[in-house]
């Protein structure tokens, strides 16, 4: 396995390649780093590398890494700023961690974790920028609202204070058909289309998580805005 620094550096190649291949600016793209099952110690050399953005899909284990990388960054010349996503199911008993030490949210998917999200954020922090995960493709056994509901959560969560709703996530089905995961990928983006065109949102919906190892360059192609690499910068994982 290549360097972690490497690694990134190939993926921000593929990104800026993704981009010009569908005309867009790559500064429209962010790279979002999931650093989950990697200690500390691998994310640190991503922050070397300039990575600043990264993913967690558990709970504890993202606290964790957050107040390591905490204690680390302000032993540093210049503490880097760096930005952590919850990005993993959110169960109702876990929501206050992610509530206190998180900046970002990708997995709302109901109403009832909005709110507890909204009561438990503390007064003293910036808003919690929060995407509504989507079902797009009505996998049977993924976590999102189906898109027919995603209007009247989106009217919901905005409604919250504490939050700032900024758009959707979306974890299709993988599939080794490039079509039919890019036809996927364009179906999350005419939904967010059509969010921002209902007139009913206090601010247009401006992210789109969306993309990973496999499929960034598709998700690029669609319209993602943020893309959430793991195992093309960390390498393979020691837990699901």
């Amino acid at each position: 396995m290549a360097p972690i620094a490497t690694q990134l550096e190939q993926v921000r190649k593929r990104i800026d390649k993704a981009c010009e291949s569908a005309g867009r600016d790559p500064r429209s793209v962010t790279l979002l780093a999931v650093s989950k099952t990697f200690g500390p110690e691998a994310v640190i050399a991503a922050v070397q590398a300039g990575q600043l953005a990264f993913g967690e899909n558990y709970v504890q284990e993202g606290v964790d890494k957050i107040a390591a990388l905490a204690d680390w960054a302000a032993a540093q010349p210049v503490p880097p700023a760096l930005q952590w996503h919850c990005i993993g199911p959110l169960q109702s008993n876990k929501s206050r961690p992610v509530a206190e030490h998180f900046h970002w949210v990708h997995s709302v998917d109901r109403l009832k974790i909005a709110q507890r999200l909204s009561q438990q954020r503390p007064p003293e922090l910036a808003p919690l920028q929060v995407c509504l995960q989507v079902n797009i493709d009505g996998g049977p056994n993924k976590s999102g609202v189906a898109p027919a509901d995603a209007l009247a959560l989106a009217l919901a969560v905005q409604d919250l204070p504490g939050l700032v709703l900024r758009g959707l996530m979306t974890l299709p089905e993988p599939s080794e058909d490039a079509a039919q995961m890019l036809a996927v990928h364009k179906q999350a983006r005419e939904l967010l289309d059509r969010l921002n065109a209902s007139g009913r949102l206090y601010q247009p919906l401006d992210t789109l998580s969306m993309g990973m190892s496999a499929d960034l360059d598709l998700a690029v192609a669609a319209g993602s805005t943020m893309v959430r690499v793991g195992t093309a910068i960390f390498g393979d994982r020691t837990r699901a």
